[in-house]
């Protein structure tokens, strides 16, 4: 068998396997651990990085090395 001449009709093979797979392992989404409400407060414990400088003006970035 020539496995060149029937590449399309397996390639199609291939795409409806795994389009019925798809289809057949789908559930129903998993119920939340935490309701929303709660997870609000545990994005407080999350770090905050606060950079503050000032911008250089045209000169100063003239000046810089490049």
């Amino acid at each position: 068998m020539n496995i060149a001449k029937h590449m399309e009709a397996i390639f199609l093979a291939v795409v409806a396997v795994i389009g019925a797979s798809t289809f057949a392992t789908a559930g129903a989404p998993a119920p939340r651990s935490a309701p929303l409400a709660a997870s609000a407060t545990a994005d407080a414990a999350i770090p905050v990085v606060v950079v503050s400088a000032r911008r250089l003006s045209a000169a100063e970035k003239a000046s810089l090395p490049q």
